[in-house]
């Protein structure tokens, strides 16, 4: 958690600006959010011609949508900063406009999220998190971070 769900047509967007877009994004969430990186998922979703529309019509080629399952808790201003900056940085590595890029942000509450074999905590709560979990699993965590 937070998962970064992005979809668009399929071919808009190969391998080397979704890598760009997921290190863009890790970093994002974890400069506003001051969450750890190991914590950020980025995932990728093609979607077959003709799947996408807008106000009843096929949407014009050049369009992103960006999910962002967050933890709730956070601030309007942190969420306003996450979607000013994932606009424009994704439209800026895309080569789109801003308004081809569409985020939406939704929250879940810590406890109902389970990852790395524990349940979640609230946001701030992420150091006594961490130190609850193996040792092994700390260290390679720790390299992620």
């Amino acid at each position: 958690m937070p998962t970064y769900t992005c979809w668009s047509e399929a071919g808009l967007i190969s391998a080397e600006p979704r890598a760009r877009i997921a290190a863009a994004l890790t970093e994002i969430h974890h400069d506003v959010a001051d969450a750890p990186r190991y914590l950020v998922q980025v995932l990728f979703a093609d979607l077959p011609a003709g799947s996408q529309f807008l106000a009843g019509q096929p949407v014009p080629d050049g369009y992103v949508w960006i999910r962002a399952d967050i933890r709730a808790g956070r601030t309007e201003e942190l969420k306003r900063e996450l979607l000013l900056r994932i606009m424009g940085e994704v439209s800026e590595i895309l080569n789109l406009a801003p308004e081809q890029v569409r985020i939406y942000i939704c929250e879940i509450p810590g406890p109902n999220i389970a990852e790395y074999g524990r349940v979640m905590p609230h946001p701030g709560h992420e150091e006594a998190w961490f130190a609850g979990l193996p040792k092994e699993l700390q260290e390679r965590l720790a390299k992620l971070a």
